[in-house]
């Protein structure tokens, strides 16, 4: 990078934390610290909402994602909108109501206490492991602009994002997630005008368009029902609604973003906000990667994006640099077909543009088969190598081909929403394990001061937790994708008990337990042993805690219920 985008980057990052602990130094109690004192409005609830789900895996990983897979991963976020609305009616005002700090808070009034810590603790595994991903993902960034070890600057990201949110707790969450995601929304335009503008003269919109959709870039949506299929309209539908519907409305991350809304209609205002904006967003996100997969056409594309694989790649497998020049070729005759193609759809009749479509298709198909060729010969020959590098294509065409400025605000935007997301999560983990642990269980008649200090010194705990998983998370391939698995393993079985609570009045919490308790062991079991997507572990966890507590209320001895509300 130049001096010009060092400048651009740091001075954009440096005005973001300082302005969120600025604006949040005076943090006297765990209320202020935690939920910032319930005065947050709708607006500034949204974007942090927004900011806590987009984290830099969005941005990095999505247009990746793309590029690889097509658009079809839009299909997962189907089911929000719907979620938002079940949400801002049924669960918003029962969490205002009760003025609890946690999600989990409710499930012991209604339950027990043993159901409680253990929702907890399942969010707290989840939520912990995925802070670990968004830590990673800028990481990604640093290593490459800097030359450093991914662990360093695993370290320094992390350290970062610790700092300020141990220093202004929800409150500097909150104003910085604002800054960051203006920020976000800026960078990501820039970047998808340019994509476009700098495509050859002769390939206008429409032909990069019909372009990547010959590739099958733009499947965007599927409706055909095929269980075994990880995206189509019916599994974003259903399954993206019960994993909405627990992300948003039982994991901490989220609920403390509006357990800080100033008023019940403030936080509603939020959720259906996001609701509304959220695939429309991922959409443009999406769409950028399938735009840059098309950039590529006309722009030399490497095997591995991940240039430290490239090289580890060139040094470990014989015959590598002969085959990069195989690749080059074809992509050089892709190229040609592609061009041959615009110009059809320019000026050419219908039989040009069917004959020069097909032609470009097999060209493609060539050179996907080459790629796949050429991985697997790495994958046999140095199987250390890191070929997983979704991750890096975005990076990469960032950082070779866009202005200089514009680099460092795309690094920035990037960043910022890493720094937003971490900051959600361990601001939601240090809520959790204070209250529903430390407070319920551990040391309950504590000072409020002492609280505070102890919110504090767990947040920083959880950092170092997130740090250390991030270590592990390069060898986990697409991001974007790991993170929604692992919320997943858990989201399902969570989303259960509180169905329960809300729902099911008249279900006291020991069967309500001991069907979670199996109701997880089926998801894991899922998970090792069989083909099952991940987004049907959301319905089958959920339903099957139904089902067995259920069973188990008609032949337990029935207990008193609290039916809180």
């Amino acid at each position: 990078m130049s001096i010009l985008d060092w400048a651009v980057l740091s001075s954009t990052l440096a005005f973001i934390v300082i302005y969120g602990i600025w604006k949040t130094r005076q943090q006297q109690d765990i209320n202020s610290y935690l939920l910032g004192n319930k005065e947050a409005k709708w607006f500034t609830v949204a974007l942090s909402i927004m900011a806590t789900q987009a984290s830099a895996i969005t941005f990095l990983s999505a247009p990746g994602q793309a590029f690889v897979d097509g658009m079809r991963f839009v299909q997962f976020y189907f089911g929000l909108p719907i979620a938002m609305v079940v949400l801002s009616s049924v669960v918003v005002p029962i969490y205002h109501k009760m003025n609890v700090y946690t999600a989990y808070e409710y499930l012991e009034k209604r339950f027990d206490l043993k159901t409680r810590t253990f929702t907890a603790i399942l969010f707290l595994t989840q939520r912990g492991l995925a802070a670990g991903f968004t830590i990673f993902a800028p990481s990604l960034i640093l290593s490459s602009l800097l030359g450093w070890n991914i662990n360093i600057t695993n370290i320094v990201i992390g350290v970062i994002v610790t700092a300020y949110t141990v220093i202004g707790g929800t409150k500097a969450v909150n104003q910085t997630q604002k800054l960051q995601m203006a920020v976000i929304f800026v960078g990501m335009l820039i970047a998808g005008i340019l994509v476009v503008q700098m495509l050859p003269d002769e390939v206008s919109f429409s032909n990069a368009l019909h372009i990547a959709g010959v590739a099958g870039k733009l499947n965007a949506v599927d409706f055909e029902f095929d269980p075994s299929s990880k995206y189509n309209v019916w599994s974003g539908i259903i399954g993206g609604f019960f994993l909405a519907m627990s992300y948003f409305g039982t994991d901490q991350s989220q609920v403390q973003r509006y357990l800080s809304g100033a008023s019940i209609a403030q936080s509603r205002l939020a959720l259906l906000f996001n609701g509304m904006i959220k695939i429309p967003m991922q959409f443009l996100i999406l769409f950028i990667g399938a735009m840059v997969f098309v950039f590529y056409y006309f722009n030399p594309s490497p095997i591995i994006f991940n240039k430290v694989a490239l090289i580890e790649a060139t040094e470990k497998v014989e015959g590598f640099d002969q085959l990069q020049k195989e690749y080059s070729h074809q992509m050089k005759k892709r190229e040609s077909s592609a061009l041959d193609y615009a110009a059809a759809l320019n000026f050419g009749n219908e039989e040009s543009i069917s004959t020069s479509k097909a032609h470009l298709m097999v060209e493609n198909a060539k050179t996907v088969a080459l790629k796949s060729e050429i991985i697997e010969k790495v994958e046999k020959q140095a199987p250390e190598v890191d070929v997983n590098d979704t991750n890096y294509i975005f990076l990469n065409f960032v950082i070779e081909y866009l202005p200089q400025g514009l680099i460092g605000l795309l690094i920035a935007v990037i960043l910022s929403a890493s720094m937003s997301s971490t900051s959600s999560e361990i601001n939601a983990l240090a809520s959790t394990t204070i209250i529903d642990i430390y407070k319920r269980i551990l040391k309950k008649d504590a000072s409020d001061q002492h609280y505070l200090t102890a919110s504090k010194m767990v947040s920083i705990g959880w950092g170092l937790y997130a740090i250390l998983f991030a270590t592990f998370a390069n060898k986990l391939g697409s991001l974007i994708e790991a993170v929604n698995i692992l919320g997943s393993l858990v989201y399902g079985v969570i989303l259960g008990v509180f169905s329960i609570a809300f729902f099911f009045k008249k279900i006291g919490s020991k069967p309500t337990f001991y069907a979670a308790i199996i109701s997880e062991g089926i998801i894991i079991y899922l998970f090792f042993f069989t083909e099952v997507p991940f987004l049907w572990y959301n319905v089958i966890g959920c339903l099957s805690v139904i089902f067995f507590s259920l069973i188990f209320n008609a032949f337990m001895k029935k207990e008193p219920i609290t039916n809180e509300e």
